[in-house]
């Protein structure tokens, strides 16, 4: 599942971010949760390296921005949010979004999981993301597209400036 979405928010509170707080690769769980993706490529590539492979995630909560307002605009009951920070140079690898968070608070509940993947800013050149065949440039803030844990992605800041999403997590309504 995946479809195009918008959403009307001011996005300053996490465009003004500190992100420094935070460093991490985005590899460090997708070499162990995802080696079913690896295998058809003959494993994962060892040119993939913390260095190039660095995003700076910050997690919000209800208070800091509005859970409600961001899921009825989406259609979904929020559950995490999430914006990233990706440094030019570095790419998140092919992969699928595992729903870690939510497994883990909701084991029981059998509703679809999905993602929104949000554009904070106007694109920039070097920046996309592909899915399937699809690649995405030409991006406008506040669109971007929501998918379920089928839906294989990659994400690339090949340009000269960061890039900023936002990631919205929780249950189709």
């Amino acid at each position: 599942m995946i479809k195009e979405i918008k959403l009307n928010y001011d996005f300053s509170v996490f465009l003004n971010a500190d992100y420094t707080q935070h460093e991490g690769s985005c590899i460090q769980h997708q070499v162990h949760e995802l080696t079913d993706i690896h295998e058809k490529f003959g494993g994962f590539p060892k040119t993939y390296t913390y260095a190039n492979t660095v995003i700076h995630q910050l997690w919000w909560n209800n208070t800091q921005c509005d859970f409600n307002d961001i899921g009825k605009q989406l259609g979904m009951e929020v559950i995490t949010v999430s914006s990233i920070l990706q440094p030019p140079g570095c790419v998140i690898p092919i992969h699928r979004d595992t729903f870690f968070q939510i497994n883990k608070r909701y084991p029981d509940r059998k509703e679809l999981k999905v993602r929104a993947n949000i554009y904070l800013e106007d694109w920039k050149m070097g920046h996309f993301l592909q899915y399937d065949d699809v690649v995405i440039s030409n991006w406008q803030a506040g669109t971007g597209f929501m998918w379920d844990n089928n839906v294989l992605h990659i994400g690339a800041n090949a340009g000269m400036e960061d890039k900023y999403t936002l990631q919205v997590s929780g249950f189709m309504m």
